[in-house]
């Protein structure tokens, strides 16, 4: 099977300005680095740097384990990490050094002048310049940013980047003035015990983003000003405690951030719900060429049924079945999502429908390629999945929890709630799309062939124009 990647419908393939980004992300990362190492011996560096890299695969693993649902592009993920380790440090390292010194003649006192940079001057920098590449993808990749879960993503991984270069200078610190004790006490401080500290201060302006990016009108600035206000005070309260309440003051500002990282838990958690009833609500329609059953939506609703669907893919059709099946889960997901944010008025319809088909025809090509093995012929015959594709559907009730599908919705933007009738039979979208002629590309619902089963082969037009 040709590698099939739905991303493509949203440019995934690498741009040249995303390639000079990462280019000058690298060499910052390299500057910051060189200036690790004229601050420390080169061996204390290749400590530091070990060890500031020895949590990073830990750290990732659990960050885009929160992501499973609707994975992001990789590539802007990678550039998001580097944008934290490179540009974002180097950048903030200048500018809190130059205050630092501005501070310190001011104040004539070293000690007072670092607690107060730490405090109220880098909480502002470092928050800002961080903010900076989720600024980027609200507006450039709007479309990617499909709830709070994406921009609590991207920021971590912004996040992450950041406290993994930093972390470098601090160690070479820590052993300078304290030696290996120092350096093991500041490890576990942050290397252990907060590591998710950055990602969790700029995930504030990534849920403001995300919230922007699925709204309209004047409010989506203040919205950003907003998660950008918030991320400062989280910072500077978590600066502020450790630098003047010593260890009590430590304590509380990691209560704050367990709390909030809990809190945070709880959005994703809901937003992967919300996920879940995107799917049930618009993918039954197209049931009628043939993509999409109940057995289907019934395996898109959870994550164990996804992971139980490609490990039935891989085990009959190998390595060319499970990619199949995952391109036909994100195509999936993506076309749930497509139909949300025509909704919210954030895409147009031309947009709409040429993102629609090619999101069908990945669907189509997917599920074509789907392993069928001879013996469950009969089963599949039958409208039942085969064994092992979606165990527990055949417990639930006889009747179909979700729409029918017998073809498209022929309205892609409902506007009488989640599960009415006229979510996929209403009004022809919007007030200001309305008119007598459908839009185009959304034709009355084609019948399927007899005969044809629900893993049979799919139309030779997905995109359905007659």
């Amino acid at each position: 099977m040709t590698n099939l990647d739905p991303r493509w419908v949203l440019k995934e393939r690498p741009s040249v300005g995303l390639i000079i980004g990462l280019v000058v992300a690298g060499m910052c990362t390299l500057v910051s680095f060189s200036f690790d190492i004229f601050n420390g011996e080169p061996v204390q560096f290749f400590i530091a740097l070990t060890l500031a890299l020895a949590p990073v695969p830990l750290l990732l693993a659990g960050l885009l384990a929160l992501d499973r649902m609707e994975p992001e592009p990789r590539k802007d993920l990678a550039f998001a990490f580097m944008w934290g380790a490179g540009i974002a440090v180097l950048v903030a390292g200048i500018l809190n050094t130059l205050n630092l010194k501005y501070v310190t003649i001011a104040t004539q006192d070293a000690v007072s002048a670092r607690n107060l940079v730490a405090t109220f001057g880098a909480p502002v920098v470092e928050e800002t310049i961080k903010g900076l590449v989720l600024l980027g993808l609200l507006r450039w990749r709007r479309q990617e940013l499909d709830g709070p879960t994406d921009g609590i993503i991207y920021a971590g991984m912004v996040g992450l980047g950041f406290a993994m270069s930093e972390n470098v200078s601090y160690y070479i610190m820590a052993q300078d003035q304290h030696g290996v004790q120092g350096l093991a006490v500041t490890v576990v401080l942050r290397g252990i015990l907060s590591p998710f500290a950055h990602p969790l201060f700029t995930s504030m302006i990534g849920i403001a983003v995300a919230y922007a990016a699925q709204s309209r009108g004047r409010v989506r600035r203040s919205v950003v000003f907003l998660g950008w206000m918030g991320a400062i005070t989280l910072h500077g309260i978590w600066n502020g405690f450790t630098s003047y309440g010593g260890f009590q003051g430590l304590a509380l500002a990691y209560l704050l951030l367990m709390i909030l990282f809990f809190v945070e838990l709880g959005v994703i958690v809901k937003d992967r719900k919300r996920i879940v009833g995107l799917i049930q609500q618009y993918l039954p329609p197209y049931g009628g060429l043939g993509l999409v059953t109940d057995i289907d939506v019934f395996m898109l609703s959870s994550l164990q049924g996804r992971r139980q669907a490609r490990q039935w893919a891989k085990a009959y059709g190998g390595p060319a079945g499970l990619l199949a099946m995952r391109d036909y889960q994100l195509s999936a997901t993506e076309l749930g999502l497509l139909h949300e944010r025509g909704i919210r008025g954030v895409i147009g319809r031309d947009t709409f429908e040429t993102q629609r088909e090619a999101l069908l025809a990945c669907m189509s090509a997917a599920k074509a390629a789907f392993p069928v093995p001879e013996r469950h012929q009969t089963t599949i015959a039958k409208g039942m999945a085969p064994p092992g594709y979606a165990p527990g559907h055949d417990t639930r009730h006889s009747a179909s929890p979700y729409p029918p599908s017998d073809g498209f919705p022929r309205d892609p933007y409902p506007s009488d709630g989640p599960h009415g009738p006229q979510a996929w039979q209403g009004p022809q979208g919007p007030p200001e799309w309305q008119g007598p002629q459908r839009p185009p590309g959304n034709p009355a619902p084609p019948r399927r062939p007899d005969g044809w089963g629900p893993y049979g082969t799919p139309p030779a037009n997905p995109g359905g124009r007659q």
